[in-house]
C-alpha cells in the first residue's frame, strides 16, 4: 500500500510538471498529501484537471409574453445608461437614466421614456420573445404576428453616452417612434416626491421643477434640461453657516445641463400628442418612418455639461452624434463584456441552486449598466426605477421618484453596492464611487475648519453630493446653541466614521492591483486627521486633558451605526480607524515620509482598545464601552468581522467572535436577510457554512418583480442595489477570504453544494475553482507563486489544511 502512495504522489507531480498549469504548486500538493491515504492522494490528482477559463452557465432571461406594464420591465445599459424595457399592449416601451442626470432640486431625472410602434405590428403576443442576452449586454424583441416577424435589438455603448435600437424584419413595416416627457411644463412637486430629491419633507412650498426644453430637428428630437444658477446648493450653504466659504465649495448642480437627440436616418417630425401613464400626464413628440422598410436605425445620444452657455451644450452632442456610429463600435462592446464576464463569475449548477448563480450575476450586470458613470450608482434603484405606484400602490407621483433622494449620499448604503467589485476584480466600475470622494475633500475640510478650527475632513451620513449634510437631515428646529457642525438628528448625530470603509477600498485597490494609490493618501490622512484633532477638541472644552489615563482618544460622542447612540468609545469606530491606520503603515515606503509614519504610529497608539463584555455568559464583542440609547437594528458589533476583518476563520478570537454572533440578544434579534442587513456575511466570514449558505439564499432568491434580481423595495427602493451587494459580498465570502498572503477556500461554504467560481485576491491574483460532487474537480491559481499561499477548507471530502502559526 506504501509503494502505491508513493506511486500516486509521483503521478500527480509529473501531472503538474508536464501541463505546466497553475492548479496546484508541487510544495503544496507534498504537503497536502503527507498524510493521507490513497484515495485522498487520487482526489488531489484531480485538482490538475484543467478548469475552463470562462463561465459556462447560459444566465440569459427569456419571457415569452408581453408585461403588464413598467414593473415588470427588463433591465438593459452600459457605461452610464441604464434602460428598462417592455413590451405592453403591442407598444415597446423604454425608460432610460443616465448617471448625472441632477436638477435643482439634487432629484436624479429620468432622461425620459420612449415607445416605438410598428406598422403592421408584430409585437402584439403572438411568437413572443424578449431576452436579456447576459453575456453580450443586449436586449432583443422578437415578435410574429399580423403577418410580419420582427426583431428589435437594443443596447447601450459601454463608450460614449450612446444608446442603439435596430429593428430587422422580414416585411416592410412603418415605424413610430415618441420621446414622451412629464416635465414638458413646470410642475409643482408633490410633497410626498420631494423625498426624491434632497428636500424631503423641508421643502418650499409650494415646490417646483422646472421644464425641461424640447423641440423637434430635422431627423428627430432634441431636449435637455439646463439648471439655473441658484439651486438646493445655495439654500444648504446658508442654513448650514457656510457663507464664508461658499465660493470654495465644490457646486456641482449650477448651469448643469444635460439630455440629448433621439433621431434616426429615414425618419422625420410627425407631430405631438397627450397622454397619462401610470398615473402621471404627459407630452410626446412623435418621429415617423418616411416609408415601410425591413431594417429601421433609431440612436439616442445623450450629453452632460455644466454649463452657463447651453452652446456649448449643444456643441458637446453634435460630436457625440458624429461619432455615435463609429464602424468599430460594435467590436468594441463585444470586447467590453466579453472580458467582463471572464474577469469573474460565480456559477451554480445544480437545479436547486440555479437561481442563486444566475441571480448574482444578473445584479453584477445591473451594476455594470454604471460601469464609467462620473457618478456612482444609487444603492436606491441605480439607474433602474420606474413609476412608483408599481412598488406601493399609494404614492401617486412621477417616474423621477425614488425613497431617499437622488443626488444625496448614504454612505452606509453605497458601500455594500461597492464593496463586491473589489472580490470581482472590477476596478474600472469602483472608480466612480472612490473619484466622488476624492472631489469632496475640501468641502469636507472646510466644515471642520469653520466650524472648529482644526483641521480633518468631516464627512458625515446622508450627505450630499456637494460634501455637506442633507438639508432636511440637518435639522429644521435647531436650538442656536447647538454646533453649526453637526446633524441635529436622533439617527445622525456623530456618525462619520463610514467614510473609512472607502479609505478602505482606495488602500484595497493598492494591495489587490499594485496601483499607484499617492492621490488617495490625502484623503485618507485627513479622515484619520479628523477623528484625532476633534475628539481632543471635544476633550479639552469638557476639561483640562486632551487623552484619558492611559494616554488614549477619548470618542465621545460617538456612534455605532445608526444604532448605538451618544456612544463612548463606539467599536466599530475603534475597529475602523485601527485598521486603516495600519493600512496606511503598511504601505510601501515611498508613500509616507519618516514624518508621516512617526504621527501616524502615535495615532495608531493613541487609539483606545475594543470593547467587550460578559452579560450574555461568555465573552462577546461589545457596541460601546457605555451607550445612551438603541436607534435602528444594526450589529456593529460585528463589523470587526466584516469589514474590518479583526476576526475570523483562522484568526485568533474567533471564539470571542462566535460568542457574539450566538448569545448577544440584539445580533440576535436584528438578524434578517432583507435589505442592507449584513448578517449572511459575517456568518460567513465566521465559518457558519449553512448559516451563511441559508442567509444568502434567501438574498439571492428572485425577487417579487418580473426580473429576478429587482429586490426591494427593503427598507429603502426599488430595484435595491444594497440588497443585491450585500448578497453579493456574502456569496463571495463564502467562496474566498483572504488574510494577508493567505488564500483561504470555501471557509463558509457548505457540503453538497456545486460551484464555479472566479474572484480576486490580493497582489493581482485570480483564483478559478470548480467544486463537484463534494469534490475539487479544478483549480487555477495565477500568478502561479501564488500557489502556495492556498489553503483548502473544504467542510468535508479534502481535509482543512490548518494556516502556519
Amino acid at each position: 500500500m506504501d509503494g502505491m502512495k508513493l506511486r500516486g504522489k509521483n503521478i500527480g507531480i509529473e501531472l503538474i510538471r508536464r501541463r505546466g498549469i497553475p492548479q496546484i504548486g508541487i510544495a503544496v500538493f507534498q504537503r497536502i498529501t503527507s498524510k493521507l491515504p490513497l484515495l485522498a492522494i487520487f482526489h488531489c490528482i484531480l485538482l490538475t484537471i484543467p478548469s475552463t477559463a470562462q463561465p459556462t452557465q447560459n444566465y440569459d432571461l427569456v419571457w415569452t409574453t408581453p408585461s403588464a406594464n413598467a414593473g415588470a420591465s427588463m433591465p438593459c445599459g452600459g457605461g452610464d445608461i441604464g434602460m428598462n424595457i417592455w413590451v405592453e399592449n403591442g407598444d415597446l416601451l423604454i425608460y432610460v437614466a443616465r448617471s448625472g442626470n441632477l436638477d435643482e432640486n439634487n432629484g436624479l431625472l429620468k432622461t425620459g421614456r420612449l415607445r416605438i410602434r410598428l406598422s403592421p405590428n408584430p409585437f402584439t403576443g403572438k411568437g413572443f420573445r424578449q431576452q436579456l442576452h447576459l453575456r453580450k449586454g443586449y436586449v432583443t424583441i422578437y415578435g410574429a404576428d399580423n403577418g410580419v416577424t420582427a426583431t428589435m435589438q437594443i443596447w447601450a455603448d459601454v463608450m460614449q453616452p450612446v444608446a442603439h435600437f435596430r429593428l430587422t424584419a422580414d416585411k416592410p413595416v412603418l415605424v413610430d417612434a415618441a420621446y414622451e416627457n412629464w416635465r414638458y411644463q413646470d410642475r409643482i412637486i408633490a410633497p410626498r416626491e420631494n423625498f426624491g430629491n434632497s428636500w424631503k419633507w423641508a421643502a418650499p412650498k409650494p415646490n417646483t421643477i422646472r421644464k425641461d426644453s424640447i423641440a423637434f430637428t430635422k431627423t428627430g428630437i432634441l431636449f435637455y434640461h439646463h439648471n439655473p444658477a441658484k439651486t438646493i446648493f445655495d439654500t444648504t450653504v446658508i442654513q448650514q453657516g457656510l457663507e464664508s466659504v461658499k465660493d470654495s465649495l465644490y457646486n456641482p448642480l449650477a448651469y448643469l445641463a444635460f439630455g440629448g437627440s433621439f433621431y434616426g436616418k429615414g425618419f422625420q417630425p410627425a407631430g405631438t400628442y397627450t397622454g397619462s401613464y401610470a398615473s402621471t400626464d404627459f407630452k410626446a413628440w412623435k418621429l415617423r418612418s418616411a416609408k415601410p422598410a425591413k431594417r429601421h436605425d433609431l440612436t439616442l445620444a445623450l450629453a452632460t455639461l455644466q454649463t452657463r452657455d447651453i452652446s456649448q451644450w449643444r456643441h458637446q452632442l453634435q460630436q457625440l452624434i458624429a461619432a455615435a456610429d463609429a464602424a468599430d463600435i460594435p467590436a468594441k462592446n463585444h470586447q467590453w463584456w466579453q472580458q467582463f464576464w471572464n474577469r469573474s463569475f460565480i456559477e451554480t449548477t445544480q437545479p436547486a441552486t440555479f437561481e442563486l448563480g444566475r441571480n448574482y450575476q444578473l445584479f453584477r450586470y445591473m451594476l455594470a449598466c454604471n460601469a464609467n458613470g462620473h457618478w456612482p450608482t444609487k444603492f436606491n434603484g441605480g439607474l433602474l426605477t420606474v413609476d412608483p405606484v408599481f412598488t406601493d400602490s399609494t404614492l401617486q407621483l412621477t417616474p423621477d421618484y425614488r425613497n431617499w433622494g437622488g443626488g444625496l449620499h448614504t454612505a452606509q448604503n453605497q458601500r455594500l453596492v461597492y464593496f463586491p467589485m473589489i472580490r470581482s476584480g472590477d476596478w474600472d466600475m469602483l472608480q466612480p464611487q472612490l473619484n466622488f470622494y476624492l472631489r469632496l475633500l475640501r468641502n469636507a475640510e472646510l466644515r471642520s475648519k469653520v466650524y472648529w478650527n482644526h483641521e480633518g475632513a468631516c464627512f458625515t451620513e446622508q450627505m450630499e453630493n456637494f460634501g455637506l449634510p442633507n438639508f432636511a437631515e440637518y435639522g429644521q428646529k435647531r436650538p442656536d446653541y447647538f454646533d453649526k457642525g453637526l446633524e441635529y438628528n436622533a439617527w445622525l448625530e456623530y456618525q462619520w466614521d463610514t467614510v473609512l470603509e472607502f479609505c478602505l477600498m482606495m488602500l484595497e485597490e493598492e494591495r489587490y492591483t499594485g496601483k499607484d494609490i499617492r492621490i488617495a493618501i490625502p484623503f485618507i490622512e485627513s479622515c484619520l486627521r479628523f477623528f484625532d484633532e476633534h475628539y481632543q477638541y471635544l476633550a479639552r472644552r469638557r476639561g483640562r486633558k486632551p487623552l484619558d489615563e492611559q494616554g488614549k482618544l477619548i470618542l465621545y460622542p460617538g456612534s455605532a451605526a445608526e444604532t448605538f447612540k451618544m456612544a463612548y468609545n463606539a467599536t466599530s469606530t475603534i475597529a475602523a480607524l485601527r485598521t486603516i491606520s495600519a493600512r496606511l503603515l503598511q504601505l510601501p515606503a515611498a508613500y509616507l515620509d519618516p514624518a508621516q509614519k512617526q504621527y501616524w504610529t502615535g495615532f495608531y497608539n493613541r487609539l483606545p482598545e475594543l470593547n467587550f463584555t460578559k452579560d450574555y455568559g461568555a465573552v462577546t464583542i461589545a457596541p460601546a464601552r457605555a451607550w445612551e440609547r438603541i436607534n435602528n437594528v444594526e450589529s456593529p458589533q460585528l463589523y470587526t468581522v466584516y469589514p474590518w476583518g479583526l476576526y475570523g476563520v483562522g484568526k485568533p478570537g474567533l471564539d470571542t467572535a462566535l460568542n457574539t454572533w450566538r448569545l448577544d440578544t440584539n445580533v440576535i434579534r436584528f438578524r434578517s436577510h432583507v435589505g442592507w442587513k449584513q448578517d449572511n456575511i459575517w456568518a460567513a466570514r465566521l465559518g457558519l457554512r449553512e448559516e451563511a449558505f441559508a442567509l444568502t439564499a434567501k438574498k439571492l432568491a428572485s425577487g417579487p418583480w418580473r426580473f429576478p434580481a429587482f429586490w426591494g423595495p427593503g427598507f429603502d427602493w426599488t430595484p435595491d442595489h444594497n440588497w443585491g451587494g450585500s448578497a453579493m459580498i456574502g456569496f463571495q465570502e463564502m467562496l474566498l477570504q483572504t488574510d494577508g498572503r493567505r488564500i483561504l477556500l470555501f471557509p463558509g461554504w457548505p457540503a453538497g453544494k456545486d460551484v464555479h467560481f472566479k474572484l480576486h485576491a490580493p497582489y493581482n491574483t485570480t483564483v478559478e475553482a470548480t467544486l463537484k460532487g463534494g469534490k475539487l474537480v479544478g483549480l487555477i491559481v495565477l500568478p502561479k507563486e501564488r500557489q502556495k499561499d492556498v489553503e483548502i477548507l473544504l467542510p468535508d471530502s479534502l481535509p482543512t489544511i490548518r494556516p502556519k502559526t
